[in-house]
């Protein structure tokens, strides 16, 4: 599926569903992956930090070392999608480099179980997890530099993806114009700065 199908159809869900959330999951490198692109959504766009969430395998510990097996534990992922309390008004967006990471594939198939819109990207061509998703993104980089290492290739690939979905996604939704963040929250200094000249430069181009 081309990234321009999939935010025309995040953008008609989000607007429709006014309380609706963009859930990302994935575990390890790709789940703090999918944490950054998420909790960057506020600062930047000024999306509201109600309407997104995400589940990493782990918990929040994931976020700074590394959790053993978390990425093989499916009852994890039940729990963590229960507490979450997802529902057909969100969208779940699952990144997995292999495709075949159990928790993420468990958290697509409760997804599906429960009619909530799904959107998978992966490394892998081969992967379970774009063949269940409703919507998928292949980034297929190939065999890594170093074997095995997700932060190479396809983390790499995995950060520009969403960086890519996430603004052009913000952009249709209004909060870019002129190619300017208008809806940045400007809570130090810089942004203070940068929300000021913001200000001045929409005004010129109004006028």
């Amino acid at each position: 599926t081309c990234i321009v199908e999939i935010v025309k159809f995040l953008t008609n869900h989000l607007i429709k569903n006014k309380s609706g959330r963009l859930i990302y999951c994935g575990a390890g490198t790709s789940g703090r992956i999918a944490v950054q692109d998420s909790i960057e959504l506020y600062p930047t766009f000024g999306w509201p930090m109600d309407r997104m969430d995400f589940i990493i395998a782990g918990g929040n510990d994931a976020l700074i070392k590394s959790v053993e097996n978390s990425e093989d534990n499916r009852n994890e992922a039940r729990n963590s999608f229960k507490i979450k309390k997802i529902s057909s008004k969100d969208v779940v967006i699952c990144i997995a480099a292999s495709g075949n990471t159990p928790f993420t594939n468990e958290i697509i198939n409760l997804s599906n179980k429960n009619k909530i819109k799904t959107i998978a990207i992966s490394n892998n061509p081969h992967g379970n997890l774009h063949k269940k998703a409703n919507y998928k993104i292949i980034l297929n980089t190939g065999q890594e530099v170093v074997a095995g290492s997700t932060r190479l290739k396809a983390g790499s690939a995995q950060k520009l993806c969403l960086n890519i979905l996430s603004t052009l996604l913000m952009t249709r939704l209004g909060r870019v114009k002129n190619g300017l963040m208008i809806n940045l929250v400007p809570n130090n200094e810089k942004l203070r700065k940068r929300n000021k000249r913001i200000k001045t430069l929409n005004k010129e181009n109004t006028n």
